[in-house]
């Protein structure tokens, strides 16, 4: 079984706000051992956690070993003031703030650094997106910064312009990256990043009833299109789910992602994820 490359333990997959009051005390014990659990069982003995402002995630890292689980967070994802990602994680206002922040994940343990540099896919709208990305010059300081401090970086990106402004600094890996373009494909496959598509987050809604059918499934056909096409540039590409998002379901997120990504990568699916999480893994290293 693949490791799951992008989750959320602090989420549900339900209500994100019932998730939030459940740990805004203290991180959720109980709870987090009870997914660890499942995530061990179903055969994942690896997860990437996307961080959170309540420690859910660092606490979660604490205890998969018992688990064995070997589990990588960012401590908590950054974000620009008054952009997408403050409820979830902390924002700066500029450089010196920021780099404040990448020292306290330092101090906290966490394993890398995570950016937000979009907003999310609009799945009532085809083609649009929730916020505004990042300027390519803000995200190549963040991404150095990030380095000067030993840290691997993960960036929430989607649009063409964010992801390519996030590959052109220096990121690591890309999450999401939605409504990719032929130039960037080319640029994520020459830069040795990896993809996290989550086509799950799309996939999990079709029929659902929130969201029109008509947005999600040309969405989703053009995202597995691309995965197609990086995967024959030679891109690197990892399964991750999203998981707690919502529909996305701790532990069974993971095979319904692969069949997903299977769909789009055919019959070398296993060889290029195995790729991808190693190149992950090696590279989003613990900290000592």
């Amino acid at each position: 079984m693949f490791g799951d490359c992008h989750i959320h333990m602090l989420l549900d997959g339900v209500d994100y706000r019932a998730a939030f009051a459940r740990h805004r005390t203290a991180p959720d014990e109980t709870l987090i051992r009870r997914r660890l659990a499942d995530y061990a069982a179903r055969g994942v003995t690896f997860l990437r956690d996307g961080g959170d402002r309540w420690g859910v995630g660092l606490r979660a890292k604490a205890l998969a070993g018992a688990y064995g689980i070997d589990y990588r967070s960012p401590a908590f994802n950054i974000c620009r003031a008054g952009h997408y990602g403050a409820f979830l994680g902390r924002t700066f206002g500029d450089l010196a703030e920021y780099r404040a922040l990448v020292a306290e994940v330092k101090a906290l343990g966490g394993d890398f650094i995570k950016i937000m540099a979009s907003g999310l896919m609009d799945f009532d709208h085809y083609g649009v997106l929730t916020d505004t990305p990042a300027e390519p010059e803000l995200l190549r300081d963040l991404v150095a910064v990030a380095h000067d401090a030993g840290f691997a970086v993960m960036v929430h990106a989607n649009g063409d312009a964010a992801v390519s402004a996030s590959l052109a600094a220096g990121a690591e890996s890309v999450e999401h990256g939605a409504y990719l373009h032929e130039e960037t494909l080319h640029q994520l496959a020459e830069s040795g990043a990896v993809w996290v598509p989550t086509l799950v987050t799309i996939g999990n809604l079709r029929h659902e009833g929130r969201f029109p059918d008509g947005v999600l499934e040309p969405l989703l056909a053009y995202q597995q299109q691309h995965v197609a096409r990086a995967a024959a540039l030679g891109a690197k590409l990892a399964l991750g789910t999203d998981a707690g998002a919502y529909t996305v379901c701790h532990g069974e997120a993971v095979a319904q992602e692969y069949a997903l990504l299977q769909e789009a990568l055919g019959e070398k699916t296993d060889e290029i994820l195995t790729a991808g999480e190693t190149a992950i893994r090696r590279v989003f290293r613990p900290q000592a």
